[in-house]
């Protein structure tokens, strides 16, 4: 895939290693030494790449997703999400495994429209992951029913 300096593919917005790296690099510098760690890239509109990670809380029913603060971020600064990239890390011997985003954070993600590229594991080793829109996901996603040109929602 030939990839422009902002993680566009020419016509879509992609996940790349860069964005990847991104969510890697907070891992091991937020969490050193520890065998469970977990973050997240988004890259924006203009190119810029917000990174976060999910607070420890004492009740997990209130627990964020490590993309939460970034999207949140974004909303601050006015800026639109074009891709996001979320990785957790079991123990270092089994690597950093890319995530999907749950079904809350696609719900999050979907306010910048079906076009958002996330990354998603490829194949049976979640090391290996590849770059799909938003829409793409979940074939049958709720979303799809929603013309285009509600999108992003404002």
């Amino acid at each position: 895939m030939s990839l422009d300096q902002e993680g566009f593919d020419g016509s879509h917005p992609v996940v790349d290693q860069e964005l990847v790296d991104a969510a890697i690099e907070l891992c091991r510098s937020r969490f050193p030494g520890q065998d469970w760690s977990g973050a997240a890239a988004l890259r924006l509109d203009n190119g810029a790449i917000l990174t976060s990670v999910a607070p420890e809380v004492p009740n997990g029913a209130v627990r964020l997703c490590h993309e939460t603060g970034a999207i949140c971020e974004a909303f601050k600064l006015g800026r639109r999400v074009v891709a996001s990239a979320c990785v957790t890390l079991a123990d270092e011997g089994r690597g950093f495994w890319v995530l999907a985003p749950c079904g809350v954070c696609q719900e999050r993600l979907l306010a910048y429209g079906p076009d958002v590229a996330v990354a998603v594991p490829q194949g049976p080793d979640p090391r290996e992951w590849r770059s799909l829109r938003l829409r793409d996901v979940q074939p049958h996603w709720f979303g799809r029913v929603f013309p285009e040109e509600n999108w992003p929602l404002t």
